[in-house]
């Protein structure tokens, strides 16, 4: 098996790839190579020493022409596709977001298209929970409409829409994922609106002051790294037959409000940790939250076999675990 992880520079790239280098397959298929893509080197290559499957890095920018033929050319039998332009950096820079998230991503689904020659990959495209635009019922349920207020939003929903169509005529496999806020990140703070979910949890657990730009009753949908890994894992390997029609999927998550995420944080970590958050509204990140969903009934999912955490508690204590070596900043 041939793998393309597209977006590999990424936290998720990163962890996508160690997970696979510990299993040394996919699906109980062992893996002959992987291609590891992005605008920049992927650390993942270079820090994989004992690696069980040849990799390399291809460095390069896919929305460009001749660039999405070339990660395609190996053939790859399954393609990650985790290239995006994040929220709150797709809203600042209009041209640049539909330029990465919308264009990037029909140039790669035509360099599929075009390879021909009985050529069908599995595809997983990540999506996005901004897909959906208020009003909002209390939870989000698999037959809601995707309508959203955001030009991220707007670009993942027609990416969503191209992989069912190219699924539907036999160009490639496809299963797009809508993923919760992904808490909590490690490493620095990315362009992301959504980045102070992780922010108030992984600073304060290593010591050091965090801000809070929304009120505490804001409440939000989230899973863990080390469930979004299990996610992609999951749909690159599951029967697709029981999909039909309808390629894209609402991940399961955790519903919690910023002052649950605290009160979570309080209770593994105590009052220091929780302390070391500064309230410092942000009326910007205040407007794009505002537009969110907050809860789901990911029923179809969960039935499907994709698995998240319990509760928000839990998401801190992998972030312990698989971050900080089980030790935190008293």
């Amino acid at each position: 098996m041939r793998v393309l992880v597209l977006g590999a520079a990424g936290m998720v790239g990163r962890k996508l790839i160690e997970r696979l280098a510990r299993d040394g397959g996919l699906g109980g298929r062992a893996i002959a190579h992987l291609t590891a893509a992005d605008v920049v080197e992927p650390e993942a290559v270079a820090a994989c020493r004992d690696c069980p499957f040849p990799m390399k890095a291809a460095v390069g920018d896919f929305s460009a022409p001749g660039e999405a033929e070339k990660l395609v050319a190996e053939r790859p039998d399954v393609i990650f596709h985790l290239a995006a332009i994040v929220s709150a950096e797709a809203e600042a820079d209009f041209d640049k977001g539909y330029r990465i998230n919308l264009d990037g991503t029909r140039r790669l689904f035509e360099a599929v298209r075009r390879t021909g020659d009985g050529y069908m990959p599995r595809l997983i495209f990540t999506s996005s929970i901004a897909v959906f635009g208020a009003p909002f019922p209390d939870a989000i349920g698999d037959e809601f409409l995707t309508a959203p207020l955001t030009s991220y939003g707007m670009q993942k929903a027609i990416g969503e829409l191209l992989l069912s169509d190219y699924s539907q005529r036999g160009f490639f496999d496809g299963v797009g994922i809508r993923l919760p806020t992904i808490c909590v990140r490690p490493g620095k703070p990315n362009k992301a609106a959504s980045g102070f979910f992780s922010s108030i949890i992984r600073e304060p657990l290593n010591g050091q002051e965090a801000v809070l730009p929304v009120p505490d009753d804001v409440m939000h949908w989230h899973a863990s790294p080390r469930a979004a890994v299990g996610f992609l894992i999951h749909a690159a390997t599951m029967d697709t037959t029981r999909l039909g029609a309808r390629r894209n999927l609402t991940m399961p998550g955790v519903a919690a409000t910023v002052a649950g995420q605290i009160e979570a944080l309080r209770k593994v970590a105590g009052d220091n940790a929780v302390n070391r958050i500064r309230r410092e509204p942000d009326p910007t990140i205040q407007r794009i939250v505002a537009g969110w969903p907050r809860r789901f009934d990911a029923r179809r999912a969960r039935e499907l076999g994709f698995v998240a955490e319990d509760s928000f508690e839990d998401i801190v204590r992998i972030h312990i675990e698989d971050e900080l070596g089980g030790r935190f900043a008293a």
